[in-house]
C-alpha cells in the first residue's frame, strides 16, 4: 500500500492517461459494482486519513445550502456572517469553502475543526464507496484524485488488477 504523498503525486501524474483508460475500460465492460466498492473499502480500511489530510490541503470543497445550514448551526453564527467569513464563489464550482495557505479554512494540522458538521462532499470523500450517482459516474474525477489521495491511487491500482485491465 503506497502512502508516500510525493510518490503518489509523481506516479498519479505519470499514470494519468492510464487511469483515464481504466475509467473507459470500466465503462465498456460489465463489472459488479459491489465488487469494485468492496476493493475500495478494503483500501480505505488500510489507510488512516488523519495521517494524511491531503484532500483538505489540495482539493476545493463545494458547499451546498444544506451544508451551510449545518455549519451555521454548528458554529453558532448567522448565515450571512458564515458566508462572508468562510466561503467564496468560484467561477467553475460555485460556492466553495475558503482556503488558506495550509488548505481548507477549517483544517488544523491534519484535523477538521468542524468534523461533526463537515460538508456532505467531505463525508463521502473520496467518493469511491459513497457518493451521489453511480459508481461509474463518480469514476470521472478519480484519475485526478489519484495524484493526491492515497486511497484513490491504491484503489485504482487494485481495480486494474481485479478487472484484467491491460496497462
Amino acid at each position: 500500500m503506497l502512502t508516500d504523498l510525493v510518490q503518489i503525486r509523481r506516479l498519479g501524474e505519470k499514470k494519468l492517461d492510464e487511469n483515464k483508460r481504466l475509467r473507459q475500460h470500466l465503462k465498456r465492460h460489465t463489472f459488479v459494482e459491489r465488487r469494485l466498492k468492496r476493493i475500495a473499502e478494503e483500501v480505505e480500511e488500510q489507510i488512516d486519513c488523519l495521517a494524511c489530510a491531503n484532500c483538505c490541503r489540495v482539493a476545493t470543497t463545494k458547499i451546498a445550502d444544506r451544508d451551510v445550514d449545518k455549519l451555521v448551526r454548528f458554529l453558532g453564527m448567522s448565515r450571512a456572517q458564515f458566508l462572508g467569513e468562510y466561503t467564496e464563489m468560484s467561477e467553475d464550482e460555485g460556492r466553495i469553502l475558503k482556503r488558506t495557505s495550509a488548505g481548507c479554512v477549517f483544517l488544523s494540522g491534519n484535523e477538521c475543526t468542524v468534523y461533526e458538521a463537515r460538508p456532505h462532499t467531505c463525508e463521502d470523500f473520496p467518493h469511491l464507496v459513497h457518493g451521489a450517482g453511480s459508481f461509474l459516474s463518480r469514476m470521472w474525477e478519480m484519475p485526478d484524485r489519484a495524484t493526491y489521495c492515497p486511497i484513490v491511487y491504491n484503489a485504482l491500482e487494485a481495480f486494474k488488477e481485479g478487472t484484467g485491465f491491460s496497462r
